[in-house]
């Protein structure tokens, strides 16, 4: 099976992640992209509280996707959610022996080499680069590492919009888990 891996702290998911993921299986023709809601974001500072409820946003926003998927490796952990730790322990799971694919937004990318142990992460991962805000990718900043640009049409919408109530482009079965657990009050 031909996997994607998109990991993130989705605080929730919103359109713009599932539209992503979506664009990732047509173009790639991955059978599946494998959600992986972060614990503990080691780059953030993020209530832990919350995992469960982000878990279970995401893990409503893709049910209804046959071609989506959610692992829940890191929310098991209860710790801090290292990338590669996650990336191994899914290279194992699923038997894969190439590099595996990943989303990542530019935001996230253009900060990868300050993530744990990133010159081993390089070996395992060919990532998907989506353009997110102004980010730029200067590929003179990034030798060694396997990646592309996504050829996506940027969508401006954030997580921090959705928590705000400023923006509500998530899925209605995500705003109502929001509403329900009141949640980002």
């Amino acid at each position: 099976m031909t996997i994607c891996v998109f990991p993130g702290t989705f605080n929730p998911i919103h359109l713009a992640h599932l539209q992503m993921a979506q664009f990732a299986v047509k173009k790639y023709g991955f059978e599946k992209v494998i959600f992986i809601p972060a614990y503990i974001p080691p780059h953030k500072q993020i209530d832990s509280n919350l995992a469960k409820h982000r878990y279970n946003m995401v893990k409503i926003a893709v049910e209804k996707n046959l071609r989506f998927g959610i692992s829940d490796i890191e929310y098991k952990s209860n710790g801090k959610s290292y990338t590669l730790i996650t990336v191994k322990k899914i290279k194992e799971l699923y038997g894969i022996t190439d590099k595996l694919n990943m989303i990542i937004g530019t935001d996230a990318f253009k900060n990868i080499k300050s993530w744990y142990k990133t010159d081993e992460l390089k070996e395992l991962v060919h990532f998907i680069v989506f353009p997110r805000g102004e980010d730029i990718i200067n590929p003179e900043n990034f030798e060694g590492y396997s990646y592309e640009l996504a050829d996506f049409n940027k969508i401006n919408i954030s997580s921090t919009e959705i928590r705000l109530e400023k923006n509500t482009k998530t899925t209605q079965e995500v705003k109502d888990y929001i509403h329900k657990n009141e949640l980002y009050n």
